[in-house]
């Protein structure tokens, strides 16, 4: 018989080892509050009634299986869940953005580590591969090996050792209908412009897929100055066109849009605000010592010609870049809180709503690790559109298949 606890965690829609990662114990002691082995930490019990009041319909009959791959915090699955996909299988190895993606997304299969270790006979078949790889260099020296021994050798030689070769091994085992990458705006230019050729022509040459690649920036849709390079391709010829994207004039959302009011128009979160004005908490402005390092270091680059400082914003401006390494000290975006108080950086909440993510979007981690996550993510809503524009030929390379499956 299922008791109390496991039933609210099935009306969550949560596994075993999603609520592990989700609330930080082992799934072993989950699985001794499921056998009735002592009671049940309330923080548990509360994470999973406020999971399972917000739990939505079953989606049934989605148009499309997505895989999603160097996952991160799931910024690029969100675009394909807004048209209706629906994620079978996760791949992100950092264990911290692990805990913040079961936090977000109830799958009932907890995300996969390193791609590196999963054969492609472990990837459920899916329509769309998601996959947002780091920028690596790619080796020579099995093809010089190959050259030497007189054989013939194929792109996919020269991309093993990368992790772009595992978004390869992949595409050709399973070859789904279509496929998304993402990677900074420099891969064009990345080891003299061989990366993007080898990507490009292990994709079109040797795989077969027509592909599609833009650099966009999310100062569209989000106040960041942030451009991401996005390839699209697709298993048959398709009438796709970066045409059909329309983007928002650029610079039209200003800061104020994600930074905390501090009027009592928005409800406290602790520890990011306090109070019933909700004003930020005070340990997220500066030190006396550290603004006075920022100050020194931008004055002294300043006198040498360089362009190096900190950018200091007002809810009127723009931002620079959030990056991963923005929990150091904050310095590319600083809010100004007026010329007699030193500034602040943003709060973990504010970062999310920088990169297009909901006040629903949880963050379960450190500040630390949450500044991380939010700056190695993407921004969301280029993603929405971009899926958007993708799904009707999706949906045209599908469906015949489904209809022939359902035959």
């Amino acid at each position: 018989m299922i008791n109390e606890f496991t039933a609210l965690r099935i009306r969550a829609g949560l596994s075993v080892d999603n609520l592990a990662l989700m609330t930080g114990y082992s799934a072993r002691q989950v699985q001794r509050w499921e056998a009735g082995e002592g009671k049940p930490r309330a923080a548990a019990i509360g994470l999973m009634r406020s999971m399972a009041d917000a739990a939505p319909a079953e989606q049934a009959g989605s148009r499309s299986n997505f895989i999603d791959l160097f996952a991160g915090i799931g910024g690029i699955r969100k675009g394909f869940d807004a048209i209706g996909g629906h994620c079978v299988f996760t791949s992100e190895w950092n264990k911290y953005a692990q805990q913040t993606y079961a936090a977000n997304f109830r799958d009932n299969h907890p995300p996969h580590g390193d791609i590196t270790a999963i054969g492609t006979d472990e990837i459920p078949d899916h329509d769309v591969l998601l996959a947002g790889f780091p920028c690596q260099p790619f080796s020579i020296a099995g093809v010089s090996k190959k050259n030497s021994l007189g054989r013939k050798h194929g792109f996919l030689d020269e991309t093993q050792g990368t992790l772009f070769f595992d978004v390869a091994r992949i595409l050709k085992v399973k070859r789904p209908a279509a496929f998304m990458l993402e990677n900074v705006k420099n891969l064009t230019g990345h080891d003299k412009g061989r990366t993007f050729q080898v990507i490009l022509e292990t994709l079109t040459k040797e795989l077969g897929y027509k592909v599609w690649h833009k650099v966009i920036d999310a100062q569209h849709f989000v106040p960041q100055h942030r451009e991401r390079i996005i390839i699209v391709g697709f298993r048959e010829d398709v009438p796709f066109s970066w045409d059909d994207l329309k983007l928002p004039e650029k610079g039209s959302v200003r800061l104020r849009s994600i930074l905390h009011p501090e009027d009592g128009s928005e409800k406290a979160e602790e520890p990011y605000t306090l109070g019933s004005a909700a004003t930020v908490n005070g340990k997220y402005t500066l030190s006396d010592k550290l603004w006075q390092y920022l100050q020194g270091y931008a004055a002294k680059h300043k006198a040498a010609g360089n362009g190096f400082g900190f950018g200091l914003v007002t809810p009127d401006d723009v931002s620079r870049t959030l990056s991963a390494r923005y929990y150091k000290d904050g310095s590319e975006i600083l809010v100004s809180q007026g010329p007699k108080h030193n500034p602040r950086r943003l709060t973990p909440r504010e970062c999310a709503r920088l990169m297009g993510y909901g006040d629903d979007f949880r963050i379960p981690v450190s500040d630390t690790q949450a500044y991380k996550q939010f700056g190695n993510s993407v921004a969301v809503p280029v993603f929405e559109a971009v899926a958007r524009i993708m799904q009707p030929h999706i949906r045209a390379l599908v469906e015949p298949v489904r209809q022939r499956e359902a035959a």
